[in-house]
């Protein structure tokens, strides 16, 4: 029997990938479809095309077809080689019913089993549901404001393309997006949610921590001070006699997700005391140890 290659029927590099492996094929069946084509030889073409993609669209078939190896010859007398295992069992894949399918030839029923498309001449679509190919998971790193904001992040792909991915507001860490056939092998891709450590906030879940260094007068006199959050700067009272430590709320602060409450913003105050690295800093410490006699233990 003679070698097919179905690389050249389809007109495809050996290295193409699934996905884009799919649209060729698509492209081909509705040209060389017999209910719509007017090329003179749109039947046999129309069957070529589906035993190819038969074997090519099926992952485990192509990696069978391609352990084959890449020197044989379209047209060339071929044989299976001896202790071959690359033959499929018929009932794994289609109807399995001998004369049912598309007509396939005697290389592809000698290397994969009769019936092994299920494809009728009346509708290319009506392949038989394959196996579908495991998902792979990639990680995809984010800053923490793309998840308040919900961005549009430049994401490249494991087939080398580069598309663009919407972030869901208040998406957490660890959670996936998943892109249909967009994986090297033509199954899903999870892209895997990785925050960046920011380098002014923590967070929890929704609820995002700020720690804010005050003076030890403005922790005991009170002050008005500007603070950052994710949204923008706003203007924090810090109560007088304020106590390292002390959390203070900003409701509705944090990372919003829809239909959910919106988290908020907690700033730890975080009380720092001015260095003695001159005398009269020093005098001004003994001073006020004499002054207060206080021990804070």
């Amino acid at each position: 029997m003679d070698y097919k290659d179905y690389y050249k029927v389809l007109g495809v590099d050996r290295d193409i990938s699934q996905v884009d492996l799919k649209k060729t094929y698509r492209k081909l069946a509705r040209k060389y479809h017999p209910d719509v084509s007017k090329e003179a030889n749109a039947e046999e073409r129309f069957k070529d095309v589906n035993e190819a993609y038969e074997v090519l669209g099926d992952v485990e078939k192509r990696e069978s077809y391609d352990n084959l190896g890449a020197n044989w010859q379209n047209g060339q007398n071929f044989n299976p080689p001896p202790g071959w295992e690359g033959g499929f069992d018929s009932s794994q894949f289609g109807g399995g019913q001998a004369g049912g399918g598309a007509g396939f030839s005697d290389f592809f029923e000698s290397m994969f089993g009769s019936g092994g498309a299920g494809f009728q001449q009346g509708g290319f679509n009506q392949q038989q549901p394959r196996r579908k190919p495991p998902a792979e998971v990639v990680i995809l790193t984010v800053d923490l404001e793309d998840v308040f904001a919900g961005n549009n992040k430049r994401v490249r792909l494991p087939n080398g393309k580069t598309i663009e991915v919407k972030i869901p507001q208040g998406i957490e860490e660890g959670k996936k997006i998943r892109l249909s056939g967009k994986a090297s092998n033509g199954g899903d891709l999870h892209l895997q949610i990785k925050v960046n450590k920011h380098s002014m906030y923590r967070f929890d879940g929704k609820d995002v921590y700020l720690d804010l260094p005050i003076a030890p007068w403005e922790a005991a006199l009170g002050e008005s001070i500007t603070i950052e959050t994710l949204a923008g700067k706003l203007k924090l009272k810090v109560p007088a006699d304020s106590k390292s430590g002390k959390k203070m709320r900003l409701k509705g602060r944090g990372i919003p997700k829809k239909g959910e409450l919106t988290g908020d913003q907690y700033v730890v105050l975080q009380i720092v005391t001015p260095p003695a690295d001159t005398d009269d800093k020093k005098d001004f410490y003994v001073d006020m140890q004499k002054k207060f006699d206080w021990n804070p233990r």
